[in-house]
């Protein structure tokens, strides 16, 4: 092929790739359907995002009756009835009626995995893909984001979707730019990157760009629900669209959790930790600070227990989970240290109902569904001193103390110590009053601020 022809081919096929895409958008959004459909490629993650997606499923179905609700995920052995029956028997939530599935095959294009370099940046770019996959295969009249991928916004709106999002945390944060800026190192900046100072300003400015690139695609929201005052703030900074942000927060079973008796066993002491097997829940500060804890107890005769629960998406968390457990071998706790992966509702509760104290121990945690459930079922939590759990939840609740909030090993250990050792009478002081506190973050009241929030959008 001579050197002329060859710009010209590649244009040709340039311009038909235009124009296959031109037509099939054309066509989607000509065949627009009657429908809600929730983007949420891992329905079995376990986490409080998923309990976010059931309860908003029902929210939605009990106040549209006309509109079908669809759900987009990647999980090839889910259906409606299995999803219907997760949501109740992992969640407590019973749906109006089974949501229809659309299944995703490209799910590879969002996983951690795929990206080993620039993961933010290869994901969100990723979930453009599989957003594309998505709408091709169901375009709805509204299309709802339950997971974070905002860089599907305008993909949606291209196909001539209403767009809606529930925000559980920003994909960046000024906080996160501070921490590079500052060198520190952290699950999302390793140590060869925060030892750099060239390195690091490399990053600032990745970060810089990609904050940019997230601002925009994030405005393409009709409306953008945020769980957290925290989350709120980061929202309106980047997005720059405060008139369409609306803060929910998000459902927490306080209603069963509070059924609980507030006394608790004085024998064994229970300390439970609720959090998915990822990296940034920091599993590892509570088993140091655990152990810690339990050296300090060595006269003691009840020993305590730490029971974490949690579920794993993936290789990645299973490996995670191995590694935890060879950590306790190496703290000398493991006698001490019990693993519950994927546990069903009912059987966490059981926990919960047990535990003297609940840890959680993410930085800036966004809200902290589980601190909440903790608080709920009467035991004491013990959270970061950051974000959600200190703006939002662990806090007075009319002049009484309702929880400890702690950042390091030594801080947390004081915590557990204090949460063990404290007299009955002041422990059921302190878990009645966080229990007044988690009332403000109901599943009713999750139903009622979620609709008023969804009406404007879908009244119009």
């Amino acid at each position: 092929m001579s050197s002329g022809l060859l710009p010209l081919t590649l244009l040709t096929i340039f311009s038909a790739l235009i124009f296959r895409l031109i037509v099939i958008v054309i066509t989607a959004r000509r065949c627009r359907k009657k429908a809600i459909a929730f983007f949420h490629p891992y329905t079995n993650d376990g986490g409080g995002g998923e309990r976010v997606l059931w309860c908003a499923v029902k929210a939605l179905q009990e106040e549209y009756h006309d509109l079908d609700v669809v759900v987009y995920t990647g999980d090839r052995d889910a259906s409606s009835e299995t999803l219907a029956a997760r949501a109740v028997d992992r969640f407590g939530v019973k749906l109006v009626f089974a949501p229809k599935v659309v299944h995703l095959s490209k799910r590879k294009w969002i996983e951690e995995a795929t990206y080993p370099r620039f993961t933010m940046i290869g994901q969100s770019l990723g979930s453009v893909y599989l957003g594309w996959e998505a709408l091709c295969k169901f375009t709805p009249l509204y299309y709802f984001d339950t997971s974070g991928y905002a860089f599907t916004y305008p993909v949606a709106r291209v196909f001539g979707c209403k767009v809606l999002c529930y925000t559980h945390y920003p994909t960046i944060s000024l906080d996160m730019m501070s921490r590079v800026r500052g060198r520190s190192a952290m699950y999302n900046n390793d140590q060869t990157i925060a030892k750099s100072s060239w390195l690091s300003q490399c990053k600032v400015i990745y970060y810089m760009f990609f904050g940019w690139l997230y601002g925009i695609v994030g405005s393409y929201a009709h409306l953008a629900m945020v769980n957290s005052s925290w989350t709120q703030s980061h929202i309106v900074n980047l997005w720059k669209i405060s008139d369409r942000i609306k803060r929910v927060y998000p459902p927490c079973d306080t209603s069963g959790l509070q059924a609980l008796p507030l006394e608790r066993s004085s024998e064994e002491p229970k300390i439970i930790s609720v959090a998915q097997f990822r990296p940034e829940k920091a599993h590892s500060l509570q088993l140091e600070a655990f152990a810690v804890a339990v050296k300090k107890l060595d006269a003691v005769t009840s020993r305590p227990r730490l029971q974490l629960v949690g579920s794993c998406r993936n290789e990645g968390d299973k490996s995670r989970l191995q590694a935890l457990k060879d950590r306790a071998v190496q703290l000398n706790v493991e006698q001490y240290v019990e693993f519950h992966e994927n546990l069903m509702y009912r059987d966490l509760v059981k926990l919960l109902g047990d535990a003297v104290a609940g840890i959680h121990s993410m930085i800036d945690e966004h809200f902290g569904i589980c601190v909440v459930e903790y608080m709920a079922a009467g035991a004491i939590p013990i959270a970061h001193n950051s974000a959600g759990p200190k703006l939002d939840i662990v806090v007075e609740e009319d002049g009484e103390v309702t929880g400890f909030l702690a950042r390091t090993v030594e801080e947390y250990a004081d915590a557990i110590m204090k949460a063990i050792n404290m007299p009955e009478s002041e422990r059921v002081r302190i878990a009645a009053a966080a229990r007044q506190r988690a009332g403000r973050f109901s599943e009713q009241r999750f139903y009622e601020d979620f609709k008023a929030a969804a009406r404007p959008v879908f009244d119009r």
